[in-house]
């Protein structure tokens, strides 16, 4: 840990000391819902690729496409 973190650290649990205890306790809720969150993140499995013709000859073009817009 680096003296700039180590700081910080000791700052940051000053402060949470000065809190009354509900408030500490919400900073507590908090943390365990970031770590959650981001724990899930990294280990939610991987996007598939895309699939390569999945939608072919599904498309269709309607009669007046090339029609002009404004009359």
């Amino acid at each position: 840990m680096t003296s700039r973190s180590s700081y910080l650290t000791k700052n940051f649990l000053i402060k949470l000391q000065n809190l009354p205890p509900a408030q500490q306790q919400q900073v507590a809720d908090f943390v365990e819902f970031l770590a959650q969150k981001y724990s899930h993140s990294h280990a939610s499995q991987p996007k598939s690729g895309r699939v390569l013709g999945l939608h072919k000859d599904m498309g269709w073009m309607s009669e007046d496409f090339n029609a002009p817009l404004w009359y």
